[in-house]
């Protein structure tokens, strides 16, 4: 593959139901230059590589002013970057002290003792299909895989989720803004980006405010009264954090249980496998992760000083695409890559990141898919897709199916 078209191609959503056909050409070589600008790095080693180089950037002001900007790269006058959006030490700095009330070492249970709440919520969602039982069937994202993880951090925040239909349509035009779109779409969605964060930023300062004069048992109220070794988020520090969370939070956990399951109906060797044996759900979301990865690509990076990465030289300022997906099917890392195989031994994908910017909500993300695919494997009765493959959504890097239309015969 040359230059020719390349970033159109893999954001293409004609493309978007099965992109690995296209991740295989790509691999062919290792780093290119698109004819648009980026550089586009698809094999494992070198995005592994990447991930864990300081002279990698997030930040894009460290863009050359003659670089394209990628999604997710356009600044937001009226917040600072999320950590996501930082190197060290501001990420370091901001990352701890969103993690002190999330994880270890100050709060090493938060996600464990959560486990029984997790599993209360499954059960409620699977047992509203009851009334579809031998129907026309139901929609697996609305029904199930969205309105779960959006719960979960709901929960964990401190968000009312009965706010739900509010920050539901902020956060898909935010998640949107991850996405490739031609020069004369771009400014369009940037206006709508910029109002929607402006929304849910106003929406997120009254909560925090409330927390701060009643605190609950919140990850909100623990933001907003948190003192520590490097101080407290300032208050649009907080807002910004608390987006980035409640965004994160669900968005890439409705893709991951909605891919699982297509992934489980269309290998029904492996779903009974799950069905008899559940502990099978650990190494399996794990394979899930490296197979059908719900975050597809990485599209903002840029090169600190130049770069030699697989014998093409990146300079200085560049625009760096990692393609993660591409790198988890990649043969020289691990074999058979377009099998599904549940208990794949050394299964060190790039399905959550690697480096100091890997998935921050991680341990939930996991348990929630372990939990999600365990009981709907069990209590379906003979599930079956009505359509394959399912519509996608139009994110090409937030990818998985918009709708998955499935029947069953019974519930147990």
């Amino acid at each position: 593959m040359t230059s020719v078209a390349l970033l159109h191609r893999i954001t293409d959503y004609a493309n978007r139901a099965d992109p690995y056909p296209l991740y295989a050409e790509l691999r062919k070589t290792p780093v290119v230059q698109d004819e648009a600008g980026p550089y586009v790095v698809s094999t494992y080693w070198e995005i592994k590589e990447l991930l864990h180089d300081p002279r990698i950037s997030s930040d894009a002001r460290n863009l050359s002013p003659d670089a394209p900007r990628g999604p997710a790269q356009e600044e937001d006058p009226n917040l600072p970057p999320t950590f996501l959006r930082l190197d060290p030490p501001e990420h370091d700095r901001l990352r701890g002290l969103a993690n002190r009330p999330f994880g270890p070492p100050h709060t090493p249970r938060r996600v464990h003792d959560m486990r029984s709440e997790l599993g209360e919520i499954v059960s409620g969602l699977i047992d509203g299909f009851r009334d579809r039982e031998g129907g026309d069937g139901i929609d697996l994202v609305d029904t199930f895989a969205y309105p779960f993880p959006v719960t979960v951090i709901c929960r964990l925040l401190g968000v009312p989720r009965e706010d739900e239909a509010h920050f539901h349509q902020w956060a898909d035009t935010i998640a949107a803004s991850l996405d490739p779109v031609s020069a004369e779409d771009r400014e369009a969605r940037a206006e709508t980006t910029r109002q929607a964060r402006s929304d849910l930023a106003l929406y997120l300062a009254g909560l925090i405010e409330e927390r701060r004069k009643s605190p609950r048992d919140d990850m909100l109220s623990a933001m907003a009264a948190g003192h520590g070794p490097d101080g407290q988020l300032s208050p649009v520090e907080m807002i910004s954090t608390a987006a980035l969370l409640l965004i994160a939070g669900h968005e890439t956990t409705v893709n991951l249980i909605t891919n699982g399951m297509l992934t489980l109906l269309r290998n029904p060797d492996v779903l009974k496998r799950l069905r008899d044996d559940p502990d099978l759900a650990v190494p399996l979301v794990e394979e899930l992760l490296r197979y059908e990865p719900p975050v597809q690509l990485l599209p903002q990076r840029t090169t600190l000083t130049d770069i030699e990465i697989g014998g093409t030289v990146i300079p200085k300022g560049a625009s760096l695409w990692l393609v993660l997906a591409s790198g988890n099917r990649d043969p020289q890392r691990f074999p058979d890559p377009d099998r599904f195989i549940p208990n794949r031994p050394d299964n060190q994908h790039l399905g959550l990141g690697s480096g100091i910017h890997s998935c921050f909500g991680a341990p939930l993300a996991r348990l929630e898919a372990q939990l999600a695919l365990t009981e709907l494997v069990r209590r379906l009765d003979n599930p079956r897709l009505l359509e394959d493959p399912p519509v996608y959504r139009q994110n090409a890097v937030l990818r998985g199916p918009r709708h998955l239309n499935i029947a069953f015969d019974g519930l147990k």
